[in-house]
């Protein structure tokens, strides 16, 4: 689903995004045979597009020439069968800008970016120029922000960044959201018309992301558990507010137990129980023990994960 991009405003992302993890031997090194595989699995799942290379993915922890080759590998495998953003954010904004030029090339849908971690942006108007030079790179793609002040370190309101960075960011499309202040988000999805394709980011919250407006998610437990999401999309669209809520407190329960016993880990851990085995996480993410591993499947057939995570 790669666009020939005539306006960025008729690119659209809707539905569930899977944050698509990266597959590592146990040495660390990236294994690229169980990149397919593991996509096949996550849009059989029920995933409507796939976000490469992000916090999900370990992009950070991933050398760029890896980076490059997980994009061409992730694009090959899904086969024009959903739409493919790739996460080019770095911190030096040349090896984000080229990134985002190998995902032109390669035939991504669109192209997503954190900010400069380390030394950051210190104005508004450095950070948009920052943001202009990286998405520069892929003139013919969508560009979304990706807003995530909790591990990117900087903040700054989503609104002011439309409103100056819309004239001097041509490709850009809009944000994935990855923040809890709803009152910023829905103001960024009102700004000017609806403008902007405004992702909501935090899968726990989903519901309230729909309350607030959101037509598109991102997030990690989209890879295994989208037919629950689903549910809870159909339910908040047919006004059914309690079975809503009853299943996004399912939602919000499966994260606790995963994380709570295999903390970022275990979040990769949990796709060998859809038969999607991602192997290790890289250094400095823990990969989960096999007690690990027992105990979160022991729990989380406890509320019927391996009822509703079926496709």
């Amino acid at each position: 689903m790669a666009p020939t991009l005539s306006s960025p405003g008729k690119f659209e992302l809707r539905g569930l995004i899977a944050a698509t993890f990266t597959p590592f031997h146990a040495d660390g090194s990236v294994n690229y045979r169980r990149i397919k595989p593991v996509i096949d699995a996550v849009i059989a799942q029920g995933a409507s597009g796939l976000y490469v290379c992000g916090s999900t993915g370990e992009g950070p922890l991933l050398s760029t020439a890896e980076r490059l080759r997980v994009a061409e590998e992730s694009v090959r495998a899904a086969r024009d069968r959903v739409p493919v953003v790739i996460q080019v954010g770095h911190n030096s904004i040349e090896e984000a800008r080229g990134i985002a030029a190998h995902a032109q090339r390669i035939g991504a849908s669109a192209i997503s970016a954190t900010p400069p971690g380390y030394f950051k942006p210190d104005s508004l108007g450095n950070f948009i120029e920052c943001i202009a030079h990286i998405a520069g790179g892929a003139p013919k793609l969508p560009f979304y922000y990706y807003h995530i002040p909790v591990l990117s370190g900087v903040r700054f309101d989503m609104v002011d960044f439309l409103r100056q960075g819309g004239p001097r960011l041509p490709t850009l499309r809009g944000i994935k959201f990855s923040d809890s202040l709803l009152y910023e988000m829905l103001a960024c999805i009102e700004f000017d018309g609806g403008k902007y394709d405004i992702l909501f980011g935090i899968d726990e919250m989903l519901l309230g992301g729909l309350a607030f407006g959101a037509r598109g998610a991102v997030g990690s437990t989209y890879n295994f558990a989208a037919p629950l999401y689903r549910k809870i999309i159909t339910a908040f669209e047919s006004g059914d507010l309690a079975e809503a809520r009853r299943l996004q407190s399912l939602s919000a329960e499966m994260v606790r137990i995963i994380v709570g016993n295999g903390g970022r880990g275990g979040l990769k851990a949990t796709m060998e129980f859809v038969g999607a085995d991602c192997g290790h996480s890289r250094l400095p993410t823990v990969t989960t023990s096999a007690k690990q591993r027992a105990t979160m499947k022991r729990e989380l057939k406890g509320i019927g994960f391996f009822d509703w995570a079926r496709p």
